[in-house]
């Protein structure tokens, strides 16, 4: 038997295979085609504290081997979360890690002490790093700032706690070190890359919103190495994101580091991806002899 449990801090999983926060919408649109107790867990769109209409439309731009998005954190709110979401997916057999962001550090702090009043949720997951929302990337691009919110939910919520950071600076490393420094459980690597599409022709862009996140296999070689940097040198888990698809992309992010993956893009055009994948890890570990997902973790990064 090979053994797919991994461990995130105080968070244990039967398997390293999420849906990444976005993607996923709040589980209930995927329930006609996925087998939620095959995935290792579940990370439900973003909530902020308020409701929020989310950017002006176009939201979405295919680009080569990828897309922008610009949805803008579009959520009804943290209430409404609660109240209508998070009694159907306490019910599901896998683990919710909830997703939480704030305009303000004061936000962060509310938003968790109201979680923490609740069951269902086996962690949370701090969005500091947004690129489609007003001041959405700030908390992640100042090592101070990123260690406060984290600092702080930590002291309000028993969950544990996982930072999610943008790659959107100059070196990532420093973020995840200090995110590590305040107690998050691990980190999520790497939210989406700012960029922008143009129409030429019309003289505009692409996006409503100007800018937006970029993310599918286009960012695969970029998450995959600035994965494998933090690896060398922070010490707690790291979930790797970004353009993972196939088996292989999930064995490429475990050896240069990764704990656990989380699939985004890939739900968009393959909602069953994540399953078949759980189903195809045990002989990718056996064609390296390996019995222990655990094993194979930061291989490369040694």
């Amino acid at each position: 038997m090979v053994d797919l449990s991994v461990h995130l801090g105080r968070l244990s999983l039967d398997n390293p295979i999420l849906v990444a926060s976005g993607t996923f919408g709040y589980a209930k649109e995927m329930e006609s085609m996925v087998d939620f107790s095959k995935l290792g867990g579940i990370v439900p769109k973003t909530v902020t504290q308020n409701s929020r209409p989310g950017n002006p439309p176009p939201r979405t731009f295919e680009t080569s081997s990828g897309m922008l998005n610009a949805i803008g954190l579009d959520n009804d709110g943290l209430e409404y979360f609660l109240l209508n979401h998070l009694p159907y997916l306490r019910n599901l057999p896998t683990k919710i890690i909830g997703n939480i962001a704030g305009k303000t550090e004061k936000e962060f702090f509310e938003m968790a002490h109201r979680v923490n009043q609740e069951k269902g949720l086996a962690a949370l997951e701090l969005n500091l790093s947004c690129p489609n929302v007003s001041g959405g990337v700030d908390f992640a691009i100042d090592p101070e700032k990123t260690a406060r919110v984290v600092r702080g939910v930590k002291e309000i919520c028993g969950l544990p706690i996982i930072a999610k950071l943008t790659p959107n600076v100059t070196d990532v490393s420093i973020m995840a070190q200090a995110a590590a420094d305040a107690g998050a459980d691990a980190v999520s690597l790497v939210n989406t890359f700012l960029g922008i599409a143009i129409d030429w022709k019309k003289k505009k862009f692409m996006l409503g919103n100007g800018t937006g996140g970029l993310s599918g296999p286009a960012i695969k070689p970029l998450a995959l190495r600035i994965v494998w940097q933090v690896a060398k040198k922070v010490r707690i888990p790291i979930i790797g994101i970004g353009g993972i698809a196939t088996v292989d992309d999930v064995m490429e992010f475990i050896l240069a580091g990764a704990s656990a993956v989380q699939l985004g893009t890939v739900n968009f055009y393959d909602p069953t991806a994540a399953q078949r994948i759980v189903s195809e890890l045990p002989a990718a570990l056996q064609q390296i002899n390996l019995l222990s997902i655990r094993d194979a973790i930061g291989l490369m990064a040694h």
